[in-house]
């Protein structure tokens, strides 16, 4: 069970949430809902000992899984296998290292003291599922999309999502009393979220999770919680069950404000006209202003309205005919190649989309594009006059300790005034004093908007797009994919994101590892959310 009691939540200085409480009990299955920005990410930090409350407490008497948004490999390090790292979940991977141990001072001494020693570490590892637990890590990682062959390499070597993957499997393995998940379906194909979407339906424990994912929340959830403006609103059921009640709460609190409205301001008039006549009809009109008082006091601020907001992308720098031209490009990690003879080019205004399985090199082709990081062999060229922005599925260029607005001066090709930086941030509903607060401190989805008001600051004529929609809400979503579509200038992009890709409509596809290129179809959509 987790408990929340008068729980108030505080990031970069403003509190995103007041004085909640809730309980999610054994076998409920809540969703956490609401805009990007409104402290969702926050307050599962807060709950998952990450991060201290601003005020009141929080509860979890039993083991507590947590999947962050950016997860870090835990426990058993990055330098582990993906298998040995999943079995840290349950502390079976040191355990099995001890058995080895053990295993082997027999050989070199047999004597009573070390084999009673080995007889009692096997028969705990054995009661604790340990000759098991093999099998059951890979087929948690086979539900997840994980091959065989993925499972055994060291993290290190692992792509973004397939890292992402194996922190989902170690928490799921793990067999915690209260997951908290936030954003799970990242980088997951569509068997992967079905499989998801089977264990959580499933899972016997408490379960929050923060998803823009509107598939998990309707065949998941039962119950969902909404932040806005520091408010925490409760509704039973699953999502589209949610979006129909608060529509009716949005509608039926605008009518009461339409109402109390209407009546203070009569009664004020009445007053103001009653004010300068007899000592009578004075006495009534103070008895008129402490009614409209009260009325103001009591006025409904009720669930706000979605915000909606347009995002546009301004014209991109002239560049030559050919901007992008890779020929025989490879990348190994120290053993079988990612991918190799890769070639293709991108002409001016040209959109190219790559598909491929994870681990197929997907992010490791785009930071080799990006210049973060070295090919194996082959070579990449720009055009004329080309200006390359990239976009990183994890963040890397959000930086701890620097503000949002020092982000995009550094970002700028030319030095821009603060007006004209705030007005972008504001473009991707980034507001107010959120310009000043340490980027790390933002949420996923605010990662995501500073990211790309980043490179319209820096104006470039090519974009390479590592996922630019996780972490994004629907109404964001809608309003940047949109803008992505009609901007005119070059990309390279990789997404799992089937309605941004119809709306992108490519020109060209890439398929990895093979590095074969075709024309664009409609008929592919189907697998780009298989990719």
């Amino acid at each position: 069970m987790l408990q929340a009691r008068n729980l108030s939540v505080e990031v970069g200085g403003r509190l995103t949430l007041v004085e909640a409480s809730f309980t999610v009990r054994a076998g409920e299955k809540v969703g956490l809902v609401g805009r990007n920005g409104t402290g969702k990410t926050s307050l599962l930090k807060v709950l998952a000992g990450e991060a201290p409350p601003a005020a009141g407490t929080c509860v979890h008497p039993g083991a507590l899984g947590y999947l962050p948004q950016d997860p870090r490999p835990r426990g058993s390090g990055i330098d582990a296998t993906g298998l040995c790292h999943v079995l840290s979940g349950r502390g079976l991977d040191e355990a099995a290292r001890r058995l080895e141990k053990l295993r082997l001072a027999v050989e070199e001494d047999p004597s009573e003291r070390n084999v009673s020693r080995f007889a009692r570490a096997e028969e705990s590892f054995r009661s604790d599922g340990g000759y098991a637990a093999e099998s059951d890590v890979r087929r948690l990682a086979h539900g997840l999309g994980l091959s065989p062959d993925r499972v055994d390499l060291p993290i290190t070597v692992l792509s973004g999502g397939e890292r992402r993957r194996i922190e989902l499997a170690r928490i799921l393995f793990a067999g915690s009393d209260v997951l908290l998940l936030d954003e799970p379906t990242n980088h997951l194909d569509s068997d992967a979220k079905n499989w998801l979407m089977g264990f959580l339906r499933t899972y016997r424990g408490a379960l929050l999770v923060v998803s823009h994912d509107l598939h998990l929340l309707d065949a998941a959830i039962t119950r969902v919680l909404h932040i806005d403006e520091g408010d925490m609103v409760e509704y039973k059921g699953t999502y589209s069950q949610y979006r129909k009640a608060r529509a009716a709460d949005e509608e039926r609190t605008a009518r009461l404000a339409e109402r109390q409205k209407a009546e203070i301001q009569r009664l004020g008039s009445l007053a103001d006209a009653m004010r300068h006549q007899t000592a009578k009809r004075a006495r009534v009109a103070k008895s008129l202003d402490r009614r409209v008082s009260r009325l103001q006091s009591e006025a409904v601020t009720g669930p706000a309205k979605e915000r909606k907001y347009k995002v546009r992308l301004p014209e991109p720098p002239h560049s030559g005919r050919l901007v992008l031209e890779v020929n025989d490009l490879a990348k190994a990690y120290g053993g079988p190649p990612v991918f190799e003879g890769v070639d293709f080019a991108v002409e001016r205004g040209r959109r190219l989309l790559v598909l491929g399985l994870n681990g197929a090199g997907k992010t490791s082709l785009l930071r080799i594009l990006a210049g973060q990081s070295e090919a194996s062999a082959g070579t990449v060229r720009l055009g004329l006059d080309v200006s390359l922005g990239y976009y990183a599925q994890e963040h890397e260029g959000i930086r701890a300790g620097v503000t949002v607005l020092d982000h995009m001066r550094g970002s700028a090709d030319v030095p821009m005034p603060e007006m004209v930086m705030r007005g972008l941030l504001g473009m991707f509903g980034l507001t107010g004093e959120m310009a000043f607060q340490d980027a790390s401190t933002l949420s996923g989805g605010e990662k995501t908007k500073l990211a790309l008001a980043q490179l319209v600051a820096g104006r470039h004529n090519l974009l390479l797009l590592d996922e630019p929609t996780n972490n994004l809400d629907p109404p964001s979503r809608e309003a940047i994919g949109q803008a992505l579509a009609a901007w005119p200038g070059a990309m390279v992009v990789v997404s799992h994101d089937s309605a941004f890709v119809a709306e992108l409509d490519p020109d060209e596809v890439l398929v990895m590892p093979d590095g074969t290129v075709d024309a664009w179809s409609d008929d592919l959509l189907e697998l780009v959310s298989l990719a």
